[in-house]
C-alpha cells in the first residue's frame, strides 16, 4: 500500500479506548506495539533496566525484581521521581520499539502503530506520520477503569486526574477519535477512520 513504512502514534489517557483502537488497526494489518506491555516484558527479559531501576527506586526493588505497584506508589506524588522513572524506562521503551519496528520493516511490513500514553512527552511522538489522540467522557472512563481494574470510583478519578487532560490531546495530536461508543462500535468507526487515513496516504505516495 505505501512505498514506505507509514507510523501511527496512538495516545490518550487510560479507559478512554486506544486498545480498542489498537484492536481495530491490528486487524487491518498493522504492526501494533503497545508501550505499557513492552515495558512489563522488558521487566522480565532485560536485566540491565532493572538494575538501573533497583539503583534509583531502592525500596521497590526485592531480589532485583521491580514490583511496580510500589515503584507506582512512590512516583505518584513526587514529580522529580516520576522524572527519573519516565528518563530511565522511555530509552529502553524506546530502543525495543526500534527494534520491532526495524524487524517488521525487514519483513515487508508497510504500517506501525506505537501506542503510549506519554507518546509526546516521551519524543516517540516526533517518529510518528500521524498522532491521534483517543478521548472519552470522564464519566465512562471511570466506569471502564472500575470494571477493567477492580478499583474503587475514587481510585479511578484519582487516575485521570493525574494524567493530561483532552485539551493537551487536542493540541498536540493531528487528530482526535472519541471513544465514548461501545467497543464493538467505536472498533468500527476506529476501522473506517483509520482505512480513510490508509487510502489518503497511499494517494499521496502515489502523487508523490
Amino acid at each position: 500500500m505505501f512505498e514506505q513504512l507509514f507510523i501511527i502514534g496512538i495516545t490518550g489517557g487510560t479507559g478512554a479506548g486506544k486498545t480498542t483502537a489498537l484492536r481495530a488497526l491490528e486487524s487491518l494489518g498493522a504492526l501494533t506495539l503497545d508501550c505499557d506491555a513492552i515495558y512489563h516484558d522488558l521487566l522480565t527479559s532485560n536485566a540491565q533496566l532493572n538494575s538501573e531501576l533497583s539503583a534509583s527506586f531502592t525500596a521497590a526493588s526485592h531480589d532485583g525484581v521491580t514490583d511496580l505497584k510500589q515503584l507506582g506508589e512512590m512516583v505518584f506524588n513526587d514529580p522529580p521521581a516520576l522524572l527519573e522513572l519516565n528518563a530511565i524506562t522511555h530509552k529502553y521503551i524506546g530502543e525495543e520499539v526500534r527494534r520491532q519496528i526495524a524487524d517488521w520493516t525487514a519483513k515487508g511490513g508497510k504500517v506501525a502503530v506505537i501506542d503510549a500514553i506519554a507518546l509526546i512527552e516521551s519524543g516517540m511522538a516526533e517518529k510518528c506520520d500521524v498522532v491521534v489522540g483517543v478521548t472519552a467522557p470522564e464519566e465512562i472512563r471511570i466506569s471502564r477503569i472500575m470494571q477493567r481494574d477492580g478499583i474503587t470510583r475514587r481510585q479511578a478519578k484519582a487516575r485521570i486526574n493525574a494524567q493530561k487532560p483532552d485539551s493537551y490531546y487536542a493540541q498536540y495530536c493531528d487528530c482526535l477519535l472519541d471513544g465514548k461508543s461501545r467497543p464493538a462500535e467505536f472498533e468500527k468507526e476506529c476501522k473506517d477512520f483509520f482505512t480513510g487515513l490508509f487510502q489518503r496516504q497511499g494517494e499521496n505516495n502515489n502523487d508523490g
